[in-house]
């Protein structure tokens, strides 16, 4: 007998050797050293009698094995070895394929496989089918869905799933829908596949469409659903949506999942609060590097720098290795707090990790670098670049522009140009800044062509980039024509071309398009309230300035310190000093530009005492001031006559803050040492300033010339003007009233016959009141408009009440060659008067009068009003070329010294 031992059979001899082979097999790819080579290995199979069946079946298992285990060389030989290989094996190896990215291989897998006859099944499809969508073969897909239809394949959930992904990897999105809506039970992997390829092509509110009508039909999203959604309205900047995906995630149980909560913290970071995202973030039990990654850009996306660098070294303290994403997180919180030395510590780090160029790494060390003011080191990262993308070109053209190396920008531009790397928005934009700033309309004009031959010029981005070009190289016509031509104007649009109107004097303009844009449904910004109200500032308009205002304290931008500042700005240069006053209490962190405002507001309203004041209470507050703050001062004394505190002022700029005086500064001085009467000590300082003098100084002594009735300072000053400015009439004419006054009438006809051979004219007095949102304009003896009939019997009246209170006309300073009577109606119809007219039967009993005028008061107009003011009682505040009048009780502010 034979011994008491089971007998084996030839077949199952054969198994327990396979059995024993792979376990040796599998023991060997268990080794760091086999794992990426193919080991000779032998399987006597010619030595085994029989077992057929079962050697197929271990050498298929054999096979999916190595192709998973990334041993294509050893699988392929165990593949070539079969003498038949069946259809799972060709499956398992093109499923591997793809599997490992090797999406080519297993297309030419797959022809080779039909080439020996045979067919595909449910599983062979998906796979073949996937590889067509990673190569984008839409051909070759085609053809595989018509072998899956003839088979009747395509009605499998498997193979109709992969096809909607196929077709809309391939940017087929309508034979994609079309087979979705073809599929009988469709599944959530069905709804997934049309998510995850509509999000690939950034179809992401197309996604979240899809995802509410899977709602609707009562499928059950996974969370792979919902953290593709999550990402979907991150892109899309919705948190409301965002907010809906998160409460289905904890609704469904998947708060835990990974994936989503890596999703959720991504998408607070980006479209919600700060706080959201580290609250997201503290709910993840272990959170990954995804999810610290994830958190860190959240912060630098803030703006909150400091956080994520102390983030950063928590990552550290906890064992965590950085990896490129977060060292390229650190290096723009670096670039945003300017810690240079930081900085490079993290671009050592980046070069201990011995990776290959990274091109976003490298950018970021470009951004660092520039941001830091080190574009030394910005240059030597690009030169160092082994291949310069796009992207790298803008980083360096941006760091330039940046550091005010505005000319190195542009040379670079051009540079990238004539190679032929081409450009983008972000390109044009940044090279257009340095255009703006350069004032190089020649070269804007060169890039608009470029761009229109090139269809940017159409892009909104680019567009408004023209239109702000245009504007500050004082383009303004083209940058409106521009903007016309701009069919969908946004908030940019319309920002950049109110602020160019409101910069260029052209205020009813700006008001114009803040009405369209009104109509149109855009809500301001800051910035756009900004500008609209130096508008009104510069147009006088009070009424509209504060409707202005009202919008500022309906869009809750009081707390906006640009919006603060021009507030103060517009209410000073209203007449409303008051009301300057109280905006500028109104604001939280008063800067350099809030103090310089106010104290410059209370300078031309004549309140001298009460600006330097001001100035003092500046200083204690701790903040310095600029050279347009001191003008302010020396305008504050100038104003009040304060001569001996504005020469203490002069003579100390440079040791007490620092700062040369400058041309306005002198010009300022000479003009107050000029009013004052001290007409040698103004030429002496002329003589020795280290400028030339300018039609600014000239102008000055012409002015105090005319004042002090100094001919001979006058004839020269005049000279002097002519030459500097030929173009302005008011030099002739402030001559003429310097011979005037000294009695020199045959010096005045000399004149007089200059202007007429030289066909100089002067420049008409224009006054301009503002009533009820509307603005009415006079010039002397003016009867165009539409009350003019109640005007004049208006001033007629007010003629006889002042005569009465003993008003003389001073008709020495009308220059006509008329009669007495001629010359008082002449100056009774001066502009300004006219205004004041108007505005009495105009406004209600008791409001202010609020007159502009294009050129100084006269003197004969200024004694009238100080009449008038007292017979109606009401104060009259007129703004002229120089200062605020504001006339109250018979007197007036600037107490007559003006």
């Amino acid at each position: 007998m034979s011994p008491p031992h089971r007998i084996l059979s030839s077949s199952s001899l054969c198994l327990l050797k396979f059995r024993n082979l792979l376990f040796l097999r599998s023991f060997s790819f268990s080794s760091p050293i086999c794992r990426n080579k193919v080991v000779p290995f032998d399987f006597a199979v010619k030595e085994v009698a029989g077992g057929v069946e079962e050697i197929h079946a271990w050498r298929n298992h054999l096979l999916n094995f190595n192709s998973k285990s990334q041993c294509f060389g050893y699988a392929q030989k165990l593949f070539d070895e079969s003498t038949q290989p069946g259809l799972v094996s060709w499956s398992a190896l093109i499923s591997r394929y793809v599997q490992n990215g090797l999406s080519a291989e297993a297309l030419l897998a797959f022809y080779d496989m039909h080439s020996f006859g045979i067919k595909s099944n449910e599983f062979t499809f998906p796979s073949v089918l996937k590889a067509c969508s990673i190569t984008k073969d839409l051909n070759l897909g085609k053809q595989v869905h018509g072998v899956g239809f003839v088979t009747g394949f395509e009605s499998d959930v498997f193979v109709a799933n992969t096809l909607v992904c196929m077709y809309a990897k391939c940017g087929e999105f309508g034979d994609s829908r079309r087979l979705f809506n073809e599929i009988v039970v469709r599944d959530v992997v069905s709804w997934n596949a049309l998510f995850f390829s509509y999000m690939q092509h950034d179809y992401c509110r197309e996604a979240v469409k899809l995802f509410m009508e899977m709602i609707e039909s009562g499928i059950r999203p996974n969370e792979f659903t919902l953290s593709s959604i999550i990402n979907a309205c991150a892109s899309l900047g919705d948190g409301t949506q965002g907010k809906k995906i998160h409460g289905y995630l904890v609704k469904l149980g998947y708060e835990s999942d990974s994936f989503s909560a890596n999703a959720l913290v991504d998408m607070y970071a980006k479209v919600g609060g700060l706080d959201e995202a580290i609250s997201a973030f503290n709910e993840i039990a272990q959170p990954d590097i995804v999810s610290w990654n994830a958190i860190i850009a959240g912060c630098v996306h803030h703006e909150d720098h400091k956080w994520a660098l102390r983030l950063i070294m928590d990552m550290k303290r906890l064992g965590l290795r950085l990896n490129m994403f977060t060292l390229s997180s650190a290096l723009k919180a670096c670039a945003g707090l300017g810690l240079k030395e930081l900085g490079r510590q993290l671009h050592s780090s980046l070069v201990k990790m011995d990776t290959k160029s990274d091109v976003f790494v490298d950018v970021g060390l470009i951004d660092m670098y520039s941001k830091c003011k080190m574009m030394k080191d910005a240059k030597m990262v690009h030169s160092l670049m082994p291949k310069k993308n796009l992207i790298a070109w803008n980083a360096i053209i941006t760091g330039h522009s940046q550091n005010g190396e505005d000319f190195e920008a542009l040379w670079l531009f051009v540079e990238v140009f004539k190679q032929k790397i081409g450009f983008n928005r972000v390109t044009l934009s940044t090279v257009l800044k340095s255009t703006a700033t350069l004032q190089a309309i020649k070269v804007c004009q060169q890039i608009h062509a470029i761009s229109m031959k090139t269809g940017y010029q159409s892009d909104i981005y680019v567009i408004n980039s023209f239109l702000d070009t245009y504007a500050k190289c004082s383009q303004v016509k083209d940058a409106a024509r521009i903007f016309e031509e701009c069919k969908v104007g946004d908030l940019v649009a319309f920002t950049s071309m109110i602020a160019a109107y409101a910069q260029y004097g052209q205020g009813e303009e700006s008001l114009k398009l803040y009405s369209e844009m009104q109509e149109k449904g855009i809500q301001p910004d800051p910035f756009v309230c900004s500008s609209l109200l130096n508008a009104c500032a510069n147009l006088s308009a009070f009424e509209q300035g504060k409707q202005i205002h009202v919008h500022i304290l309906k869009f809750g931008f009081m707390s906006d310190v640009f919006a603060g500042n021009s507030l103060v700005n517009m209410y000073a240069k209203c007449g409303s000093i008051d009301d300057a006053s109280r905006s500028f209490s109104e604001i939280a962190e008063r800067g350099i530009v809030s103090w310089s405002a106010m104290i410059g507001g209370l300078a031309q309203h004549g309140h001298g005492e009460e600006a330097l004041r001001m100035f003092d209470e500046m200083l204690k507050d701790g903040v310095q001031p600029n050279h347009i703050t001191l003008v302010s001062v020396l305008c504050a004394c100038n104003h009040a006559g304060l001569v001996t505190e504005a020469r203490n002022y002069f003579e100390s700029m440079k040791e007490m803050f620092g700062i040369e005086p400058m041309q306005e500064h002198y010009a300022c001085m000479i003009d107050l040492l000029g009013r004052a009467g001290k007409l040698d000590e103004a030429m002496e300082l002329v003589n020795t300033m280290p400028f030339q003098p300018n039609g600014s100084v000239w102008g000055s002594l012409l002015g105090a010339a005319r004042l002090h009735k100094h001919v001979e300072l006058g004839e020269r000053a005049a000279e002097m003007l002519l030459v500097l400015e030929p173009e302005k009439s008011g030099t002739l004419v402030l001559l003429a009233n310097i011979y005037a006054s000294a009695g020199l009438w045959e010096n005045v006809a000399d004149v007089r016959r200059v202007m007429k051979y030289n066909k100089v004219k002067k420049e008409p007095g224009i006054s301009w009141i503002e009533v009820k949102d509307k603005v009415h304009t006079f010039i002397v003896h003016d009867i165009s408009h539409s009350r003019s009939k109640e005007i004049y019997a208006k001033l007629d009246e007010l003629r006889d009440l002042m005569r009465k209170a003993g008003y003389v006309p001073m008709v020495e300073m009308d220059l006509h060659d008329v009669d007495r009577n001629e010359k008082e109606e002449l100056l009774l119809h001066h502009s300004e008067k006219l205004a004041v007219a108007f505005g009495l039967i105009a406004t209600p009993p008791g409001a202010p009068i609020r007159v502009k005028k294009n050129l100084r008061v006269c003197v004969d107009c200024h004694t009238a009003l100080k009449f008038i003011c007292k017979i109606v009682s009401r104060e009259i505040i007129v703004r002229d070329t120089n200062r605020f009048h504001h006339f109250k009780d018979g007197s007036c502010s600037c107490g007559d010294y003006w």
